[in-house]
């Protein structure tokens, strides 16, 4: 039986090492080797070298699992466990020099969720949590806010960067946000908009900030 404690110590640990890696790297960065996948989607050869890095330890470290990565450096082929890695997630904000960025990791077996770890770069901020476990980060509990009126919430929403493939869908989600926040309250609330071609926070960021209290609500649309 894995000792998940344990083990997301050891990713904690990877983690931060990539992340010392990736925030090295960023001072010498060289913006001609990024390539568009697609609109506001890109990849860097530091997207590619990190993953590497990230494979090579998780390899080290559980040999019988396999893997879900954002760049396809390695596979899964039905094997009992799964890691899912993106290791730099916020490739735009890296490549603008913007915080944040993170290095986002996972472990799941065939039925479940086992451990979550993202390392956020900029603020060296840490998340971790483990089946059985509570929520960490940087060694300290975090629990959700004690906010329970949305109108003294401060919310966060998420528009995709495919925009022209949902773009109707976003334009539908903003259309409701202002529903609620200017017509039923009457007065602004704060709303973070977080969309993959500006500096904001990356989704598995966002739900430890949430986690962490710092944000109180995510609104997303279903697609």
């Amino acid at each position: 039986m894995l000792d998940l404690k344990q083990l997301t110590t050891d990713v904690c640990r990877i983690a931060t090492e990539v992340g010392y890696f990736l925030r090295e790297e960023r001072k010498n960065f060289r913006r001609e080797r990024v390539v568009e996948k697609h609109a506001h989607d890109y990849v860097s050869y530091v997207d590619k070298e990190s993953e590497v890095r990230v494979v090579k330890a998780l390899t080290a470290l559980l040999p019988e699992a396999g893997f879900i990565t954002e760049e396809g450096s390695a596979t899964y082929q039905d094997e009992p466990y799964c890691w899912v890695i993106d290791p730099l997630d916020g490739t735009t904000n890296y490549i603008h020099d913007e915080a944040p960025y993170c290095v986002s990791i996972a472990l799941r077996s065939r039925t479940e969720l086992l451990l979550g770890v993202v390392y956020e770069v900029c603020r060296d901020e840490c998340f971790y949590a483990w089946k059985g476990g509570k929520a960490f980060m940087n060694g300290e509990e975090i629990h959700v806010s004690n906010v329970e009126d949305i109108k003294d919430a401060f919310v966060i929403t998420e528009l995709p960067y495919n925009h022209l493939q949902y773009k109707q869908t976003a334009l539908h989600l903003i259309d409701q946000l202002f529903k609620i926040f200017f017509t039923d309250f009457h007065h602004y609330i704060g709303v973070h908009l977080n969309e993959s071609s500006i500096a904001v926070p990356r989704p598995s960021l966002v739900a430890c900030l949430i986690c962490d209290g710092v944000h109180h609500r995510l609104v997303e649309a279903k697609v």
